[in-house]
């Protein structure tokens, strides 16, 4: 099911992308604000340094940046779908999580920080930006093949072409802005955090670059390959965070004020594709403003499931109710030359359980 982000949800979520000091200017409950590069320029009229200097001189690329805050919430939503916290991003629950410095808000800084460091850079790809294009190779040395083509053996010529994704400049461009105004060692634990865990995101992106490649030949012969760098689809990028972020490490502030320790003995120190924390997480089951917990209550859950989203979990042993909704879908939907599908309705019975 595809959820619709309205305005008001994504211009809460943009607020990981402002500097503290102008947090309060965009947080307002109803704040029509809407996510492109005018209002999002107008509206943080107090943005200095190479945000302003963004605003003022590549509006387009400030767009592109708003679309991969789109593309974070979407791919936070669908990650954390089973748990509790289904990164819901209601406005009056949704900054009380990022006020906390615990797993979660790592995991929605990460994947926003990712998100834009792809859409900018699929946009130079798609020649959208003026100021980018296709990643430049003359520089680079030519593509290995993989260790299982046999074309390997068979002399088979490669070189770097194609239009690759220019990855340098999205990950340049979200470090831009998304850090923007946060200086590390300011013997603020909560910036060395952040500033962590953009960069994570932005690494989920830069180091996990796909080799394509095409033949070329008479007869379907590969007399030459040509090759090309590529992203991971988003959804790799959001499975990649997920598993960082079910391993993240909890960390303290060191006694110079400028680096981060993790917690516990014999811990290896995170590295910087790790996702970092420094509070432990609310448990999520109840509803609460002061955490930011809109609880469970009312949530779809399995009942024969034995992962997190079964029941007995995601409704914290309070137990669950079974319901049965009727509702109206298309059905033997048809193809007519041209260009013209019709479809049937027909209605659809089917039992939710949902939690106490």
């Amino acid at each position: 099911m595809t959820v619709r982000l309205s305005r008001i949800q994504l211009a809460l979520f943009f607020i990981l992308l402002c500097p503290v000091n102008i947090i309060g200017l965009w947080w307002a409950v109803g704040s029509p604000l809407v996510m492109d590069s005018n209002s999002i320029c107008r509206k943080a009229k107090r943005l200095a340094g190479k945000q302003a200097e963004l605003c003022q001189t590549q509006p387009e690329i400030v767009s592109e940046v708003a679309k991969g805050a789109r593309l974070g919430v979407r791919e936070c939503q669908y990650q954390f779908r089973y748990r509790r916290w289904n990164c819901t991003s209601h406005n009056r629950y949704f900054g009380k999580i990022l006020q906390q410095d615990i797993r979660e808000t790592a995991f929605v800084y990460a994947i926003t920080a990712a998100g834009v460091t792809h859409a900018v850079t699929q946009a130079c790809s798609m020649g959208d930006l003026l100021q980018c294009g296709c990643e430049a190779t003359r520089n680079r040395a030519p593509p290995k093949p993989p260790s299982s083509s046999s074309s390997s053996e068979d002399g088979v010529k490669w070189e770097w072409g194609g239009c690759g994704d220019d990855v340098e400049f999205g990950y340049e461009k979200s470090k831009q802005f998304m850090d923007a105004k946060r200086r590390r060692g300011k013997s603020d634990i909560r910036t060395l955090i952040d500033l962590h865990n953009n960069e994570a995101g932005r690494l989920a992106v830069k180091l996990f670059m796909q080799t394509d490649c095409k033949c070329h030949g008479l007869s379907s012969s590969c007399t030459l390959r040509t090759c090309w760098k590529k992203m991971p689809p988003f959804r790799k990028v959001g499975d990649h965070l997920l598993e960082r972020f079910n391993g993240a490490s909890k960390v303290m502030g060191g006694n110079d004020g400028k680096t981060l320790i993790p917690v516990g003995q014999n811990i290896k120190p995170p590295d910087k594709q790790d996702l970092i924390y420094s509070d432990e997480s609310p448990d999520f089951c109840l509803a609460n403003r002061k955490t930011g917990s809109l609880g469970t209550r009312g949530r779809m859950c399995n009942s024969t499931a034995m992962d997190i989203s079964g029941c007995d979990l995601l409704c914290c042993e309070r137990g669950y109710r079974e319901e049965t909704v009727v509702f109206e879908e298309n059905c033997l939907c048809r193809f007519h030359w041209c260009c013209v599908v019709q479809c049937k309705k027909c209605l659809v019975r089917k039992d939710l359980s949902l939690c106490h």
